[in-house]
């Protein structure tokens, strides 16, 4: 189940697919795909398990279908390393792109992007450096103010712990919205979270397997 909820006074959707979606534009937001990552570690020897970029892949789809979405907004880190570029990785990025011709694609580009490059020309992507400006918000990936608006951005995974009864204690992907900066979960699967230090009036929405729950 998604969240509405408002930011710099525009109505947005936060979806369990750890994407955000604004419908005043149609645009899907996505932070810190990291494609490839698991590809990456296997290339220098360390065995982790495969198929987490199809996992994001089908996310996407699932996002995809649940909003109608005309273009999608990665706000950096699209692939983790240009090792992660394998031939299995990107087979499986082109076939999801041919599923999706008439999709606009947008990235952001991250630090990570720097040293992956940017995603081969035949995917379609409008590859930019950040700021972008897209009033009220500004798309970035370092989550930093900016004088043109409200900044949406991604870099840092960010996680809240919920606790329960006794000693029950959960620690979960989330959407945490400051004052000036609002930062998306990490979209790839294998990537690791930061558990978040909000301030008074800060808001955080937390995803819990098909649902987003507010946390405050």
């Amino acid at each position: 189940m998604s969240v509405d909820v408002v930011i710099a006074g525009e109505r947005v959707v936060l979806l369990p697919e750890r994407a955000l979606f604004r419908p005043a534009t149609g645009q899907l937001l996505v932070a810190d795909a990291h494609w490839g990552k698991a590809a990456t570690f296997r290339e220098a020897g360390i065995a982790v398990p495969g198929g987490t970029t199809a996992e994001g892949l089908e996310r996407l789809d699932a996002a995809l279908a649940r909003t109608g979405a005309g273009e999608i907004v990665f706000l950096g880190d699209l692939f983790h390393a240009r090792q992660g570029k394998s031939a299995a990785v990107l087979a499986a990025v082109r076939a999801w792109r041919a599923r999706h011709p008439a999709l606009r694609l947008v990235l952001v580009r991250g630090n990570h992007d720097r040293g992956a490059g940017d995603p081969p020309a035949e995917l379609g992507f409008d590859a930019v450096d950040p700021p972008r400006p897209s009033p009220p918000f500004v798309y970035a990936h370092h989550p930093e103010p900016d004088a043109g608006g409200y900044v949406l951005a991604g870099h840092l995974h960010p996680a809240a712990v919920l606790r329960g009864p006794g000693r029950m204690r959960e620690r979960l992907p989330c959407f945490h919205f400051g004052a000036r900066v609002g930062v998306l979960p990490a979209f790839g699967a294998f990537t690791g979270a930061a558990t978040v230090a909000p301030l008074p009036g800060d808001q955080l929405f937390v995803v819990a397997g098909d649902e987003v729950l507010r946390a405050r």
